[in-house]
């Protein structure tokens, strides 16, 4: 049992949209009133205290054989190649269907789902028991090379963008699912790329480096005037996944002011980068205790990849969060700390990046 009251919990990354546009007509209201099997919904974030996070856009590509890719990360080591680039249209159109999501769940839901793009708007929700929800693009394919979309999402409400999912872009290439390996794999950000990485700086968008390679990364770190963030990502010398990150890249990411959202999926955080859900909340704490040490206390921060990833059972879904604060104050957190990683961090981080 707990001896401290509930952390609250900005989350650095969940994939509910995904599974609402899958789900279909009305999936928006089963959201809001509660859904049997998932690890989001307004339910089970009030019951782990999550009080908001960034809520990915990630366009699918339903040609890809998603069993096919289980069965290859389920070997001890495993190789999945990069899918092909997605036609920029339908990229486009998926993109603005759940954007659309998120702007009908804070209707339905009569603002207990609250858009939001700005610290002070995460932290009003916040208080009024709303759940902040961030937009975040994970992959840029609807953004087009002259970046006109970017302009328009950014107005419907977009604070935060990935250039690339593992999959090419016109932006750069991202990190294919590989174990082991490091991500220096294939070559960096495209001259498009870079004027995207220019011009979210520009608008007030914070550029998640999760999926980039090691060379997309440094031309990230390179060129922007922002702090460097992995909104859902582990530490590679705990777990030798390619989607992980370097002792080298964190160094750049503390040296930037940055934070680093540890990944809930078992397959960064275990040594053996198996897909288990009987993964125990201790290689979770191994993982936020190397982070820390290597970025400072300010510099970490949860990214869980709920509704995307193969969560630990010890955690189960949202409304589990607390347990990992439960394992992290039994190995010496205290408050302080535990509130920098639950929250804090985030909007330190989003404050400096979206301007207030």
């Amino acid at each position: 049992m707990m001896s401290f009251s509930p952390i609250p919990v900005f989350d650095g990354h969940n994939d509910a949209l995904l599974r609402l546009l899958r789900a279909g007509c009305g999936s928006e209201a089963a959201f809001v009133e509660g859904e049997p099997a998932c690890h989001l919904d307004l339910e089970r974030a009030r019951a782990g205290r999550m009080v908001g996070g960034f809520f990915a856009i990630y366009v699918p590509d339903e040609a890809v054989d998603g069993a096919e890719i289980d069965a290859l990360m389920s070997l001890p080591a495993y190789d999945v190649p990069l899918p092909a680039p997605l036609d920029p249209a339908y990229a486009t159109r998926t993109a603005l269907a759940m954007m659309a999501i998120l702007i009908r769940l804070g209707r339905i839901s009569r603002g207990a789902v609250r858009l939001v793009g700005s610290v002070a708007e995460i932290e009003a929700a916040m208080e009024d028991g709303a759940l902040a929800a961030l937009p975040h693009m994970e992959g840029a394919e609807a953004i087009d090379p002259d970046l006109h979309a970017l302009e328009v999402f950014h107005a419907a409400g977009l604070r935060s963008l990935g250039p690339v999912w593992s999959r090419p872009t016109i932006f750069g290439e991202g990190v294919p699912f590989r174990y082991p390996s490091g991500p220096d794999i294939g070559g960096g950000l495209t001259e498009h790329g870079k004027r995207l990485v220019r011009a979210c700086n520009r608008l007030g968008i914070l550029v998640d480096c999760s999926h980039l390679n090691e060379k997309g990364f440094q031309d990230v770190a390179r060129i922007s005037d922002a702090p460097l963030v992995a909104t859902h990502s582990n530490a590679h010398a705990l777990c030798p996944h390619a989607r992980n990150l370097t002792d080298r890249q964190l160094d750049a990411i503390r040296a930037s002011g940055g934070v680093v959202g540890l990944n809930f999926a078992t397959s960064f955080i275990r040594p053996d980068g198996r897909r288990e859900p009987d993964t125990p909340l201790s290689m979770m704490v191994d993982q936020i205790g190397y982070l820390v040490d290597r970025l400072g206390i300010d510099g970490v921060a949860l990214g869980s990849d709920f509704d995307g990833a193969t969560i630990p059972d010890a955690i189960g879904d949202a409304s589990g969060l607390q347990r990992l604060f439960e394992a992290l104050s039994a190995r010496g957190y205290d408050r302080d700390a535990l509130e920098r990683i639950g929250y804090r961090n985030w909007l330190r981080v989003l404050r400096v990046t979206l301007g207030g």
